[in-house]
């Protein structure tokens, strides 16, 4: 009998390709590993967001370069139709849409998207290191300083 389960996991990328643990000290005064984008990888398809939500095959060929880690989050018995049937539906939330209108680089980001999607599918979320980065950096002043120049958001 074949296994209807299909393995669950997160791709993590730096957007700083490495200049986070060598910038950060300076302009925030404290040291990032890195500035994390997430994705979910499900049967051989990378759910994202970028100017709204992303389904990429084959995983790993974004634009964002290779994952710099690769997070197993368990199996779900959760198909592509009832997939799609949530994600069109987090289309819809006005209180969650993710669109690039409503994209908020500290409340709204991809990491929240993929936080989202893993607890649908596995009952799991995102590392706090990559969750709460957002609120890490606003916790300092040149972080303050980054969200006003930034208006907030907006950094695809």
């Amino acid at each position: 009998m074949e296994d209807p389960s299909f393995d669950v996991e997160v791709y993590v990328y730096d957007l700083s390709h490495g200049l986070a643990p060598v910038l950060s000290p300076q302009i925030l005064g404290i040291r990032l590993d890195a500035i994390y984008h997430t994705s979910t990888v499900i049967n051989g398809k990378e759910y994202y967001i970028d100017q709204g939500i992303k389904v990429n095959t084959p995983p790993g060929s974004t634009k964002y370069g290779r994952p710099i880690e690769v997070i197993k989050m368990g199996k779900t018995f959760v198909d592509e139709n009832i997939l799609q049937d949530y994600i069109n539906e987090l289309m819809e939330r006005t209180d969650l849409k993710f669109t690039a209108a409503k994209y908020d680089l500290f409340d709204n980001n991809c990491n929240h998207f993929t936080d989202l999607l893993t607890d649908f599918l596995v009952g799991k979320n995102l590392d706090d290191r990559i969750l709460k980065l957002p609120e890490q950096v606003l916790n300092t002043p040149g972080g303050q300083m980054l969200k006003q120049m930034l208006g907030g958001n907006q950094l695809y």
